[in-house]
């Protein structure tokens, strides 16, 4: 009679630098994206309140009054703090909202550099790895 289960061990315990490498990047990216949306809410409060504090460009293409960037960068912000709570579960509902939220993050300091550069570049970078350390895991490869 032939056995009817593997003698191969779980892909856990075949990886366990890979494991630890997957969950560190996981670890990472929800630092990062929770990180990323508490500073855009700062950033969105400062726009509401006090919209003189930012450069005003009338040539720009995308304009729009820094009070409406502000309550954009407040909305990505939140939920940014929100997708980033649950990446620390590990789910997959949080791992592709994640790289949503992160790209909408890009898009939104993207059209906002004319207003504050230097701070839409940081926050580009933020969620760029955001996004890197979110597509590189690869789910089987990361223990709950």
């Amino acid at each position: 009679m032939t056995e009817t289960h593997s003698s191969r061990p779980p892909a856990a315990e075949r990886h366990p630098a890979r494991q630890a490498w997957a969950g560190g990047l996981m670890a990472f990216a929800a630092v990062t994206l929770l990180l990323t949306g508490v500073l855009d809410i700062f950033r969105g409060v400062m726009g509401i309140a006090e919209d003189d504090i930012f450069v005003s460009t009338r040539q720009y293409v995308f304009r729009f009054d820094v009070t409406g960037w502000g309550w954009i960068h407040l909305a990505l912000g939140a939920i940014a703090v929100i997708v980033g709570m649950g990446l620390f579960s590990g789910a997959m509902w949080a791992r592709v909202a994640g790289v949503v939220i992160a790209g909408f993050i890009i898009v939104g300091n993207f059209l906002s550099l004319p207003y504050y550069p230097v701070w839409s570049v940081v926050m580009i970078a933020f969620s760029a790895f955001v996004i890197w350390a979110l597509c590189v895991v690869r789910p089987d490869r990361f223990a709950d």
